[in-house]
């Protein structure tokens, strides 16, 4: 049976938990905070330490915030920060993470095959049934997004980056902080217009909506968002490096 390391990086947080081929969690999630100011190096060293306190996997993958390509990071919006979102962006830092082969890295570090993907794609892979046209948009510090199609994982699009009014981005606009800001149910009524909004762009066939947020909309207007949008626990995170492996099937995104 080959066990998985699954790895949720957040900006607030960092998750893991080790499971079975079916996705079944062998041992209690742990999560440690996010550390600032975070190199490369302190990143590794952390989900090192964090593996190291369950039991030993035959493969990891880890879902990282920010725009990944081939387990390169092209750009992550909160580990280049001094001292964690919406701080003050460090130049040594963006330089550090700019280019970095976090898969090659992570691969050495652990000894072990390893899958680097955006959080909300390893995410997704947890919750997608793999028919139609299936959009995943994470709501936490930020919010993060994935697109499938019949299963298949689209190019990532950093869609949090948008601006969706008054100059104002996604990420910005639902984010953590405005949450709390607003309350709970203005805040609702935004994510509503957030996805009626979307809806048209992207004419999906499901919605989901995770990240460790999303159980704080308000019923009321979840309902009012339609049948085909469903929220779901944000274990995905998790949960879903399993099934991640299967989106590299034919792609160079594990690396011994």
């Amino acid at each position: 049976m080959v066990t998985t390391l699954a790895i949720d990086c957040g900006g607030g947080g960092i998750k893991a938990s080790v499971l079975d081929e079916a996705g079944t969690m062998r041992a209690r999630p742990l999560r440690v905070p996010t550390p600032y100011p975070l190199p490369p190096a302190l990143f590794v060293r952390t989900l090192l330490d964090l593996g190291g306190r369950l039991p030993a996997a035959d493969r990891l993958t880890v879902g990282v915030p920010g725009m990944i390509r081939h387990g390169v990071v092209v750009t992550t919006p909160h580990y280049v920060t001094r001292n964690g979102p919406r701080s003050r962006v460090d130049p040594d830092l963006l330089a550090e993470w700019s280019g970095w082969d976090a898969r090659g890295a992570l691969a050495d570090a652990f000894g072990v095959p390893a899958l680097v993907l955006n959080d909300a794609e390893v995410h997704g892979a947890g919750v997608v049934a793999g028919t139609g046209c299936e959009l995943v948009l994470t709501l936490g510090t930020g919010l993060g997004s994935a697109l499938f199609d019949g299963g298949v994982l689209a190019p990532h699009l950093e869609l949090s980056h948008a601006p969706v009014r008054w100059g104002t981005t996604y990420d910005t606009y639902v984010g953590e902080p405005e949450r709390r800001r607003l309350g709970d149910a203005f805040w609702s009524r935004r994510i509503r217009q957030v996805v009626d909004g979307l809806r048209p762009v992207f004419r999906w066939d499901r919605l989901y909506l995770g990240g460790g947020n999303s159980r704080l909309i308000r019923p009321e207007q979840l309902a009012r968002m339609g049948d085909d949008v469903v929220v779901v626990p944000n274990t995905a995170g998790i949960v879903g490096g399993v099934r991640a492996w299967e989106l590299s099937v034919g792609r160079r995104d594990a690396r011994t």
